[in-house]
């Protein structure tokens, strides 16, 4: 029996710059920015491979090898790269955001947009994987939620919200579309 995979319809992408999707480890930034990307027929660009093409070695490499105020810096420098580069759709790692330099750079390049995924969605998809150093500790979920609420405020800085709980793929990437033809309709871009 042959796999059913889902269909998106084709759509317009109605912005004239990237768009940048921020948030938490596992809200979905990669999965929800892949199949946005494909439906519009769009670049997709993972800022964590990104930066791990350019290192050589995997993100949790670089945290035990270079510690996490390095990281950042690397991480910041393929952020302005990506950020200058042709319009793509562009899943930021869970810490890019909190650069106050990349979100002043996302103001200009971009229309940034917080996934809002609740609290269950993120353990959900961060449990039992080990290539998140930040959540490599004794208790992760606790570590997850401390993250969050340190990161929200911050992550509110993005041009839209996108709140989501249980939804499927499929309705997010629509839900996504609309998100953006409304902003597009009140901000003229």
């Amino acid at each position: 029996m042959a796999l059913k995979t889902e269909r998106y319809p084709n759509l317009i992408y109605p912005l004239d710059r990237s768009l940048l999707l921020v948030g938490m480890m596992g809200c979905g930034k990669s999965t929800l920015g892949s199949r946005f990307a494909k439906a519009c027929r769009m670049t997709f660009i993972d800022v964590d491979t990104e930066i791990e093409k350019a290192a050589g070695c995997s993100v949790s490499d670089l945290f035990s090898l270079y510690g996490e105020a390095e990281f950042r810096r690397g991480e910041e420098r393929v952020m302005e790269r990506l950020l200058n580069g042709p319009k793509a759709v562009i899943a930021a790692g869970g810490g890019s955001f909190l650069s106050e330099r990349t979100r002043a750079l996302a103001k200009q390049k971009a229309v940034s947009v917080f996934l809002d995924a609740d609290m269950a969605t993120l353990i959900r998809n961060t449990t039992g994987r080990t290539h998140r150093p930040l959540l490599n500790a004794e208790h992760p979920e606790e570590r997850l939620r401390t993250l969050m609420n340190e990161r929200r405020p911050i992550y509110e800085q993005a041009d839209a919200v996108l709140r989501y709980a249980e939804e499927p793929m499929s309705a997010l990437v629509l839900s996504l579309e609309g998100l953006l033809s409304d902003y597009a309709r009140k901000n003229g871009r």
